[in-house]
């Protein structure tokens, strides 16, 4: 098992009481006040880790740090390059305040890069070369940092994937990606989980070096995880604390953070048909008590 962080847009924004014009955490980075806020998220999840001994993959906040999103927040060109840049640093900064320099080597620090439209409703669509070319602007500037990967998260449909993928490996960058599904276990595109991922591997000469699902409850997709070989390629979970779908979400004026410990026991529950399972955290409404409660049933399973 490794650990990763949880929610940190939704944590930010109803607990820390933050504004992030477009869900954009990234420019936090670039104040102390802002730098201060991420130190007080990312800190509790390298001390998890660090207690329970277990490997973390600790994320940057970096998922909306590519060309449209920092446009709409005043980061273009050279100066949303540079903030990647900034972004893992800081983490790594953090890292070195929080751990003992025997302890920083099961931190894996890893760069998060969001899809190009919406997460929920894309109105976006690009073919598999012009998101190759779309993102390979932000993954070049990852590749001149410190981080070991890459997780591309929340994508909605396979081209997006391929793109990704096939950038990521032009700059020498392993990634994951991570697919988001509707409440009838689908990507918002109409693909399945199987379809989306065989097209990926396909398309790519199955460079990825896995998938994941992000930002649906384990109720949305429990009963549509893909068969045979696809599914030995879902590595990492990071599913949502709520039940209610992304309309509902969107249209949320509190949080819904669910409850952790019945979160936790529907992660040990997909073990069994996730034999690849391995990278845990969350997404929206999650926070370290989440992570906390799905590590320690993870644990405690793994000695049962």
């Amino acid at each position: 098992m490794k650990l990763t962080d949880a929610g940190i847009e939704t944590v930010l924004v109803f607990e820390e009481g933050i504004e992030l014009p477009e869900f954009a955490a990234f420019p936090l980075v670039d104040s102390e006040d802002g730098r201060a806020a991420l130190r007080r998220y990312y800190r509790p999840f390298l001390e998890l880790a660090r207690d329970r001994g277990v490997p973390l993959v600790l994320s940057a906040p970096t998922w909306r740090a590519n060309p449209d999103w920092g446009r709409l927040v005043g980061y273009e060109s050279d100066d949303l390059a540079a903030v990647n840049r900034r972004a893992i640093a800081f983490l790594e900064e953090v890292r070195d305040e929080a751990l003992e320099p025997e302890d920083r080597d099961s931190v894996v620090i890893e760069a998060c890069i969001g899809p190009r439209s919406d997460a929920y409703r894309p109105t976006l669509l690009m073919d598999e070369d012009e998101a190759e070319r779309y993102h390979a602007t932000q993954l070049g500037a990852l590749a001149e940092t410190g981080c070991t990967q890459v997780s591309a998260l929340t994508l909605t449909y396979p081209e997006e994937a391929i793109g990704i993928v096939r950038a990521a490996t032009a700059a020498g960058l392993p990634v994951v990606v991570g697919f988001t599904v509707e409440t009838d276990g689908l990507l918002p595109s109409g693909a399945s989980l199987e379809n989306a991922i065989v097209a990926v591997d396909a398309a790519t000469d199955g460079a990825a070096q896995g998938f994941m699902i992000n930002c649906a409850h384990p109720t949305h997709f429990a009963d549509a995880l893909p068969e045979g070989d696809a599914r030995e390629r879902i590595r990492g979970l990071r599913a949502n604390a709520s039940t209610r779908s992304h309309a509902e979400l969107d249209e949320a004026e509190e949080l819904d953070s669910g409850d952790p410990a019945d979160l936790a026991e529907r992660y040990v529950a997909l073990r069994r048909d996730l034999p690849a399972l391995e990278v845990l955290g969350g997404c929206c409404g999650t926070d370290i008590r989440h992570v906390t409660a799905i590590c320690d049933a993870w644990l405690a399973a793994d000695t049962a």
